[in-house]
């Protein structure tokens, strides 16, 4: 554990596979992250989550959510680049690629992911924003945004009772 980075952060981020990212005030994204000595790494652009303004970040905040499925943390963080090839690359590619869910080239990830996405180190940067009674009432939850998708053909019509 990293001296700087606050216990509960710890506590949270080691059971944490999924995060809520906050960057410049945009709706927040879930995204999958894994914690690393002392800091979350996310994978993203390309092929992999898209999550809008963290490649030009310098800071953003992570909501993190408990077992009982509620937000129980949001910190700021720090975001810093991993360039492929330096040795942080060499580390955590590979234990990223193992913990992506639902990867269709878990080998070969950390390739594609050097010429298409970012790896982001994401740093805690001191005490949590919100956790325990800081924590706002609401949900948190966006509005759903504008869309042209539409339903294109009609609800199946049910011939017999459901159960």
């Amino acid at each position: 554990m990293s001296p700087d980075v606050h216990p509960l952060v710890t506590e949270a981020m080691k059971k944490a596979a999924v995060g809520w990212l906050i960057v410049d005030e945009r709706p927040a994204t879930a995204a999958w992250l894994t914690w690393i000595d002392g800091a979350a790494y996310v994978v993203h652009g390309g092929s992999e989550q898209p999550i809008e303004g963290l490649a030009e970040a310098d800071a953003c905040r992570v909501s993190v959510r408990g077992e009982h499925g509620g937000r129980i943390l949001t910190w700021q963080a720090a975001v810093e680049r991993v360039d492929p090839g330096t040795p942080t690359w060499d580390e955590v590619a590979p234990q990223l690629a193992q913990k992506r869910l639902n990867a269709t080239d878990p080998v070969g990830a950390p390739v594609r992911w050097a010429t298409t996405s970012r790896i982001s180190r994401l740093v805690p940067a001191g005490d949590p924003v919100e956790q325990g009674e800081s924590l706002p009432d609401d949900a948190g939850a966006a509005p759903p945004r504008p869309t042209s998708a539409t339903t294109p053909t009609p609800i199946p019509r049910t011939l017999h009772r459901r159960r």
